[in-house]
């Protein structure tokens, strides 16, 4: 295949550039995206839709793990499976997973439905949040199964060697809901169900992108009706491999829950709010990084499975100097403009604007080193090791995010808080540091050795 060579031959620095540059493009427009809808929510409705949408960013959450599961655990099998040259199963990998796509966001569609408001109570959503909590979600959760679609399927074009469709899908999904966004809410007076319309126009839109891609000529590997069948053996791989991202969103969720709990106690509504803010910003901050460890995904999995690991080795290196210099530069523009990055959000609100600000100076205190963190928990995912990956995936969010956020405010209060994020990020990193450097070091123990003996049998008595 055509494809097959880049990914083998060509020099690893320009592919990580032709993977990473769409991934970086797309997932910035799509933070970009969530930073307007805040903007316009905060402008247009008020500080409670903020906070409206903060109580339903955990239950989004909880559907983006399950896109996560099923797009990055079978992105890793294709990328594979492409290396090893077995294209036909690739095709019934794609097949499955877009059915498990459908499948999953009805069924927690359905629960949803049955606990609509105690959920969203359950969430932090307070009396008189909980009715455009309600508005926003009861919208966003029946389109459930078009988000998974288009932000799961999307990984498979970038997992057959297409980024820039990849972006392309995201990019355009995006720019219709940001001016969707606006049209909704300032034009047509639709308030916070204006915003989650948008959402969901930008998405179905992404959605037929796709689907039209795998069911044309243009894709290398076809969606084909008779791969449709769930097929056990392709599940259990599938979920094995995608169980990590699956299990750091989920926690996500959970530590959102345990946040915004935590928020009301020690800072009612306007925390709330705040935390929502700081959520935006932070999605903007994460993505570049995330888009750099997916344009590496491919590019480490396919050269694992060809078994060329000096490649793999190189990828992975140089996507951490990417990365950290992406979230080095996301935390100097954090330090330097605060204040002016939290105002775009308030509606005038200078008490929301003061303890967001203050509260984002010391959330993001460790976010350079956070780039790194990343990097390595995907290269685990891309190389099929699940164990090593839900480890450092829930680093952060489960083994040390959410025991420090039980402990911290009981000596600090809100302080306590907001200092949760840097204290779990740092020791996330020392223990994803142990845990790349015995790998890295296996790999070489394990692979090189392979070339010695040619080395050696060079000098034969026959040529003296």
């Amino acid at each position: 295949m055509d494809h097959d060579i880049p990914m083998r031959d060509q020099a690893i620095g320009s592919l990580l550039w032709k993977f990473s540059i769409p991934a970086i493009v797309a997932m910035l427009v799509n933070s970009l995206y969530n930073i307007i809808d805040r903007i316009f929510i905060g402008q247009g409705v008020g500080s409670v839709g903020i906070a409206a949408t903060t109580v339903a960013f955990p239950l989004m959450l909880i559907l983006m793990a399950f896109s996560m599961l099923i797009g990055i655990g079978a992105t890793a099998l294709i990328s594979i499976r492409l290396g090893e040259r077995r294209k036909e199963e690739a095709e019934k990998i794609i097949a499955n997973a877009m059915a498990l796509l459908i499948i999953l966001p009805l069924l927690l569609t359905g629960i949803y439905l049955l606990f609509a408001d105690s959920i969203l109570i359950l969430f932090g959503a307070s009396k008189e949040v909980l009715p455009y909590a309600r508005d926003f979600t009861h919208i966003i959760m029946l389109g459930s199964f078009i988000g998974s679609i288009s932000m799961g399927m999307n990984n498979f074009i970038r997992a057959e060697g297409n980024p820039r469709l990849a972006m392309y899908t995201q990019v355009i999904g995006t720019v219709i809901n940001i001016v969707l966004n606006y049209v909704f809410i300032f034009k047509l007076g639709w308030g916070i169900k204006g915003s989650a319309l948008a959402t969901l126009s930008g998405q179905s839109f992404s959605a037929i992108w796709v689907l039209s891609y795998f069911f044309s000529e243009r894709s290398v590997v076809k969606i084909r009706i008779k791969n449709l069948k769930l097929q056990l053996p392709i599940i259990s791989s599938i979920v094995t491999i995608g169980f990590a991202p699956f299990a750091m969103q989920l926690a996500n969720s959970i530590q959102n829950l345990i946040l915004n709990k935590t928020l009301i106690i020690y800072g009612g509504d306007m925390a709330l709010s705040s935390i929502g803010i700081i959520m935006s910003i932070a999605t903007l901050l994460f993505m570049p990084i995330v888009g750099v460890s997916q344009g590496a995904q491919p590019i480490i999995g396919y050269n694992f499975g060809a078994q060329q690991y000096d490649r793999v080795k190189e990828a992975l290196q140089k996507a951490i100097i990417a990365a950290s210099c992406i979230a080095v530069l996301g935390f100097i523009i954090v330090r330097c403009w605060p204040t002016e990055i939290v105002s775009l959000f308030s509606d005038g609100n200078t008490q929301l604007t003061n303890m967001t600000s203050n509260a984002m100076l010391i959330f993001f205190t460790m976010f350079p080193v956070v780039g790194f963190q990343i990097v390595c928990s995907s290269y685990f995912q891309a190389v099929g090791k699940a164990v090593q990956s839900i480890i450092l995936s829930l680093s952060r969010q489960v083994l040390l995010f959410i025991p420090l956020l039980l402990i911290l405010p009981n000596f600090w209060g809100i302080n306590g808080v907001w200092r949760t994020a840097p204290i779990a990020d740092g020791l996330a990193v020392c223990l994803t540091a142990a845990v790349i450097y015995y790998e890295i070091n296996n790999i070489t123990k394990k692979h090189m050795p392979d070339k010695k003996p040619e080395i050696k049998a060079n000098p034969s008595p026959e040529t003296q």
